[in-house]
């Protein structure tokens, strides 16, 4: 007997061809949104929120993009998800990622129809990308043993990093700041202490890489304006109990001279408070929240300097670069850790004024100051300044490096059509899709430095039969130019990410064979 109907009212499910054919549709919509995006010439997006303030972001960062889109394809959100590992996990590749995806689905989608099995499929992909990466780990080059070498190659990478971005125009100084700030790291790959700051203003070539950690305040009135050899306690506590703070509380009293009792018990509270902080022996203290003018008078009457109201982002990494620890009491003043660092003094940065802490304990730490000429552009740079940084942090610690331009990719499929020769069975047309698909990274490259992708891909082809070959496509000659020589460097790490999720990504989407989408829980009337 059939079971008429298996779920119940709103839910719906769609089987074999149909879940597969949406699946791929999704996903090949997603790697065409972004496919735009990739390379040196390649465009930006703007994206406008509907919420309040209808907030506006110009970006051409894959991952940013995807991540602000409300997506209703399952499969789309698998691509999604895999472009902001890629983020996190390296930094760059965040497109290349989600197209290499999108193509490689789009061969599958063409094999399906060939009454091939998607196992089949999966199974040659898995064989390909094996070959890819061995191909690449054959042409790496690894220079950490010679210093010289190995910074030339790290400002290669940052360069070619930035040449899809938009410090394209200055990416000879931002690569020098960059490289000068992981350099600081020796090794580590927290970026919590390499802090951006962004100020409007001036033009791009304004920014500048400074030693040490500023602090986006003002010093208060009265109160010393240079300190040397600080002693710094970061803190977290309220400094405005002028006032009584119990929720809903009412105090009758019968006469005035009451109420001036109260204010002066509570100054009295205050003024204790105060000097227990006094008395850990600093002459720095820098609150999280509120410094009321009573304490602030009391501070600098004591020629401590006192910071009120800097954001939290702001003194976690400030406990974090001069060594100390956020106190919230202070009873016991052996057992709280003060920061301490060499100097403390008031910079101004274009119109603004603002508190910079240099000789820090932790010596790698340092600040980059963007300026530009819109906050827009701003956030832009500083979020291709992020990918950069995040390369470069990646590659001190994994050096092996490659040529780019879409060298890599000719490479690999070169080594995946030569497996597909050897291959017997059904698994070759998968494996040859595969090289297909590789080939769309270098022919998105081209295209949307608006040349003549066909003509330039078959040429590079060529050129890749000869042995030890370094050709790529040079966009702004538009020809296929010698990547070696116009020092185009990208990061092995990179393109082992990008190799390795898109293949476990299209593999993830082809052994779908059934979409249910549920119906919402209904909730029940308690009346």
């Amino acid at each position: 007997m059939a079971v008429d109907k298996l779920f119940k009212d709103e839910a719906t499910e769609e089987k074999g061809e149909r879940a597969r054919m949406a699946s791929f549709i999704g996903a090949m919509a997603i790697a065409d949104l972004v496919k735009t995006t990739l390379g040196p010439k390649g465009m930006d997006k703007i994206l406008q929120s509907t919420g309040r303030g209808h907030s506006v972001t110009v970006t051409n960062d894959g991952a940013t993009i995807l991540k602000s889109l409300h997506i209703d394809n399952p499969a789309a959100k698998v691509l999604v998800d895999i472009s902001k590992v890629q983020d996190d996990e390296v930094g760059d590749g965040t497109t290349s990622v989600v197209v290499l995806a999108g193509e490689l689905l789009r061969e599958a989608e063409k094999l399906v129809n060939s009454k091939i099995h998607p196992m089949t499929i999966i199974s040659g992909y898995r064989m390909a990308a094996e070959a890819a990466r061995n191909a690449l780990l054959e042409k790496v080059v690894d220079n950490k043993q010679d210093a010289e070498k190995f910074n030339a190659d790290l400002i290669k990478i940052a360069m070619t990093t930035l040449s899809s971005k938009i410090l394209s125009q200055d990416k000879e100084h931002f690569a020098k700041l960059a490289v000068d700030a992981v350099m600081r790291l020796k090794g580590s790959t927290n970026l919590e202490s390499i802090q951006i700051i962004k100020k409007p203003g001036g033009s791009l070539k304004d920014s500048f890489l400074d030693e040490g950690f500023i602090l986006d305040k003002k010093i208060g009135v009265g109160q010393p304006k240079r300190i040397e050899n600080a002693k710094i306690l970061v803190a977290n506590t309220a400094m405005d109990t002028d006032k009584v703070k119990i929720y809903g509380a009412r105090v009758r009293v019968d006469s005035m001279a009451k109420v001036a009792e109260i204010e002066g018990a509570e100054k009295e509270k205050m003024r204790e408070k105060v000097q227990k902080i006094i008395n850990h022996g600093i002459n720095c203290f820098v609150n999280r929240q509120l410094i009321y003018n009573f304490p602030e008078e009391l501070f600098a009457d004591s020629g401590v300097l006192a910071i009120e109201h800097a954001d939290f982002d702001g003194i976690e990494r400030l406990a974090l670069v001069t060594g100390g620890e956020i106190a919230s009491t202070f009873d016991n003043p052996e057992s709280v850790k003060l920061g301490h660092c060499k100097l403390i003094e008031e910079i101004m940065i274009g119109e603004d004024k603002l508190i910079h802490f240099s000789g820090v304990q932790m010596g790698q730490a340092c600040t980059i100051v963007l300026r530009g000429a819109s906050p827009h552009m701003l956030d832009e740079a500083e979020r291709s300044l992020h990918d950069a940084l995040c390369v470069l942090s990646q590659t001190v610690n994994d050096s092996r490096v490659l040529l780019g331009g879409g060298w890599p990719e000719m490479v690999m499929a070169k080594a995946v059509d030569e497996l597909a020769r050897r291959t017997p069975g059904k698994r070759s047309h998968a494996i040859e899709a595969f090289s297909r698909a590789l080939a769309a990274i270098p022919t998105t490259i081209a295209d949307n430095a608006g040349l003549d992708s066909a003509e330039l891909i078959a040429q590079l082809r060529a050129e890749h039969q000869k042995e030890e070959s370094s050709a790529g496509i040079d966009v702004i000659s538009g020809l296929v130019g010698n990547m070696a020589e116009l020092g185009i460097s990208e990061s092995f790490k990179v393109k082992q990410a990008v190799l390795l999720s898109a293949t476990e990504a299209a593999e993830m989407i082809l052994r779908v064979d059934e979409i249910i989408t549920c119906a919402p829980r209904q909730r029940e009337d308690r009346m």
